[in-house]
């Protein structure tokens, strides 16, 4: 994982290839224009950078790319406010702000030699896509990769090819299901909670990550510590109002913690006592 310093203010980066993977969902891929800027630049799985446009303001976005990809980084983006509608209009060539990274990432050394369990909901896959793209790289380092992906409705489901693709790997299980089906949907139809069974955990050597809705990943939570997983190897991804990466604005405070920096990625037993709280 990587231990470098984040940088606080923006550094210029350039797109270098704009992907549009659904109507609403488009991935960036970056590389900062100073050289020396881009070689001091490095991150783990599961942080985040803060992309900046002048004149438009400022928004956090997961990485999803491999640590080791040492030519560009991306980012995953959702159009959904002012901020991600306009760097949606970015085309290849055109320029933004980047800092960071920035917050906690998941726990990649605490799952070496274990299952690595992925669970998701909604369009929430972004922030573990970094994990499925870092286990992928060092396949030897962990046993099984099983990924399980939820959504409400069939066409919500993006990056399918990747899931039938990885399905088609080594010790690796793709389970996905859609509350609601759609014409020559071929998965299954039902809840996320509904997979968990069909992928016969290993409650005793897995590592749990999860990202998505909140309430989706108490229920995952409940079910599987109803199954003997020790709260310890369940891990979330918080995702707040995060502002400013360094704890100092207030928008993503969560009870004591601060998800920018205490968080994105907490361990169950830390934080299951905020999540049943209103916050």
């Amino acid at each position: 994982m990587s231990a470098v310093q984040p940088f606080q203010v923006p550094h210029e980066a350039e797109i270098v290839e704009r992907i549009q993977e659904s109507p609403s969902i488009y991935t960036l891929r970056l590389r900062f224009t100073e050289p020396a800027v881009h070689a001091g630049y490095g991150f783990a799985p599961g942080q985040f950078n803060m992309l900046y446009l002048y004149g438009v303001g400022e928004v956090p976005i997961s990485i999803v790319s491999d640590p080791e990809d040492d030519h560009l980084f991306d980012h995953t983006i959702r159009s959904v406010g002012r901020v991600t509608r306009a760097l949606a209009n970015l085309q290849q060539g055109a320029r933004l702000g980047v800092r960071g990274p920035f917050g906690r990432g998941w726990p990649m050394a605490q799952a070496e030699d274990r299952d690595v369990v992925i669970v998701t909901g909604g369009l929430g896959c972004a922030p573990v896509m970094s994990v499925i793209n870092y286990v992928l790289r060092r396949r030897e380092r962990f046993r099984r990769l099983v990924i399980i992906q939820g959504v409400k409705h069939a066409d919500d489901l993006i990056w399918r090819e990747r899931y039938e693709a990885w399905a088609t790997l080594p010790d690796t299980q793709v389970f996905v299901a859609a509350d609601k089906a759609g014409p020559g949907w071929p998965f299954r139809e039902g809840l996320v909670t509904e997979l968990l069974g069909d992928a016969q955990l290993d409650p005793h050597n897995s590592t749990v990550m999860m990202c998505g809705p909140q309430g989706m990943m108490q229920a995952v939570a409940r079910d599987l510590l109803s199954r003997g997983f020790d709260e310890r190897d369940l891990w979330l991804s918080m995702e707040r109002n995060m502002q400013c990466g360094h704890g100092v604005c207030g928008h993503c405070q969560m009870g004591e913690k601060f998800v920018c920096k205490d968080g994105p990625v907490f361990s169950y037993d830390e934080i299951k006592h905020l999540l049943a709280a209103r916050l």
